[in-house]
């Protein structure tokens, strides 16, 4: 996908690259996008990346999920799930 690869030369030398880099790095863009903005940015997508963006997003939703069930269950989750915007 060209955003990422914009942005990845943009922030490669600035960033380490850990999660909570990571993480920052996409709260940020996400905050400067409107839902149109995103929308276009989806549209532009070709087959696989829109397979793989909506991949990433049901197993990170599905995690979440039995996560949420689990700690209901006084279990804590492995991993607390991430609200990306």
């Amino acid at each position: 996908m060209k955003l990422i690869d914009e942005l990845y030369e943009l922030y490669r030398n600035k960033l380490t690259g850990d999660e909570e880099d990571i993480d920052m790095l996409a709260f940020a863009f996400l905050e400067e996008m409107s839902r149109d903005d995103l929308i276009k940015l989806i549209q532009e997508l070709d087959t696989q990346e829109l397979y793989n963006l909506m991949g990433v997003y049901l197993i990170e939703s599905l995690k979440g999920k039995f996560a949420q069930e689990e700690f209901g269950q006084h279990r804590a989750p492995l991993y607390p799930s991430r609200n990306i915007h």
